[in-house]
């Protein structure tokens, strides 16, 4: 579990802000930002359901 919050915390911290904030200053072009920010997007609804699901 603790390789998926990983996963999860990467694609939302580098994949979307980190990438937002590049694009906001200038420095990735538009049609990279909306590549990588599908990609942390698609990585992190795949991910995260795994690890926040409640153990019974």
């Amino acid at each position: 579990m603790k390789i998926l919050k990983l996963i999860s915390v990467l694609s939302i911290s580098v994949l979307i802000l980190l990438v937002g904030i590049l694009s906001f200053l200038g420095t990735i072009e538009v049609a990279n930002m909306k590549t990588l920010m599908l990609v942390g997007t698609i990585l992190w609804f795949a991910t995260t359901p795994f690890w926040m699901k409640e153990e019974e």
